[in-house]
């Protein structure tokens, strides 16, 4: 769970609305520290074709609440995973300032 700005979000359903774009093959969302809201929500997205943080934000924003989108998008080939095939948020959070696409 991530707290941005006195607000829980829970990064799955975060998640869950970035799946459900169709150019995306999968996500994953964290919560990491931000000096102003305290932590900001980022997300690294593996796309099946063309995809940029513009249509990922006008995606996010008919679907979440404001406090709840991401405010950045790496674009990755493949998201890290554990020896349990799970997704690596540890790995993920290592890298949390690299390749990053911000939207406003």
């Amino acid at each position: 769970m991530a707290i941005v700005g006195g607000f829980n979000v829970y990064p799955r359903e975060v998640d869950e609305a970035l799946m459900a774009h169709p150019q995306v093959a999968e996500a994953a969302a964290l919560g990491v520290p931000d000096g102003y809201r305290g932590e900001a929500i980022r997300a690294w997205v593996v796309a099946r074709g063309p995809l940029d943080a513009a249509e990922l934000e006008a995606w996010c924003a008919e679907r979440l609440v404001k406090y709840k989108r991401p405010t950045c998008f790496a674009f990755v080939e493949a998201l890290p995973r554990t020896p349990a095939g799970k997704i690596d948020k540890a790995a993920l959070r290592r890298t949390a300032g690299e390749g990053l696409a911000h939207v406003a």
